[in-house]
């Protein structure tokens, strides 16, 4: 039986300061493929090749994925500002009128970092372009050496940092079969004020916004602000995001099937 298949956007880079090209880091694709028993399918935040009625005939889910850039402020109202780059506008451009097509149609919707944050923007929420810059909250950016460089060992960049309380009852508590998990955190921008229809389902110690869903969709609709997706395999957290994100995928692919 063939697999569901996940469109994962892709992000924009300029290689060798010269080729334009769409990228997705690895490990979305082996959580989705390893864990969510999916076949990923990249496609590019590029709105002047993807056309979404045309994605979402194609796919059985849609994953946001993380990414360098930020979601251009102008999509909530405040003014870009050169230290808040890089911004990816084409980006923009497709994932928020698609997280919209996702929640209407039903199909299963997963937003990761960046994700999460086009999430709440779809439904009119706002961002903030430096959580720790709020008074009380914490450093939220991924760990860097003493001169400024990245940490080198990715096992200690992707270290669970911060508990993330959930709310009880709610759709993450129930996947997770518990209130309290960990994680980790590689994110300056964040949720400022919420969507319309952004159900806040988990909260940081120092409450920062982590875990949110879509009230009434009709089909599969979360978001994280950490990143799952890099121990998906060995993570039960991590893995039963994904897992439930399968699922719900395979579902939609049996439904669609049947209606075909």
């Amino acid at each position: 039986m063939a697999r569901p298949v996940i469109g994962v956007i892709g992000n924009a880079r300029l290689l060798d300061n010269r080729f334009t090209a769409q990228i997705v880091g690895e490990n979305n694709f082996r959580a989705l493929a390893e864990v969510a028993g999916a076949l990923p399918l990249m496609f590019a935040g590029c709105p002047a090749v993807t056309d979404l009625g045309d994605l979402l005939d194609t796919v059985d889910g849609v994953l946001l994925t993380g990414g360098r850039a930020n979601v251009h402020p102008t999509y909530f109202k405040t003014e870009p500002h050169p230290a808040h780059e890089p911004y990816d506008e084409a980006r923009d451009a497709v994932a928020l009128p698609l997280i919209e097509a996702c929640v209407a149609r039903g199909v299963p919707l997963f937003g990761i970092c960046r994700g999460f944050q086009e999430m709440n923007v779809s439904f009119g929420g706002s961002l903030h372009p430096e959580i720790r810059d709020l008074p009380g909250r914490l450093n939220h950016r991924m760990p860097r050496l003493e001169n400024g460089e990245i940490h080198p060992d990715l096992e200690v960049v992707f270290a669970d940092r911060h508990d993330v309380r959930l709310t009880p009852g709610g759709a993450f508590a129930r996947l997770l079969g518990r209130e309290t998990i960990r994680v980790n955190s590689l994110h300056g921008q964040g949720i400022l004020e919420p969507g319309a229809r952004i159900v806040i389902e988990g909260i940081a110690e120092d409450d920062t916004i982590e875990a949110i869903r879509i009230a009434d969709a009709p089909g599969f609709a979360l978001g994280v602000q950490w990143h799952p997706e890099h121990d998906a395999t060995t993570n039960p957290i991590n893995r039963a995001l994904f897992e439930a994100f399968g699922a719900a995928a395979e579902r939609q692919r049996a439904e669609s099937h049947r209606s075909q």
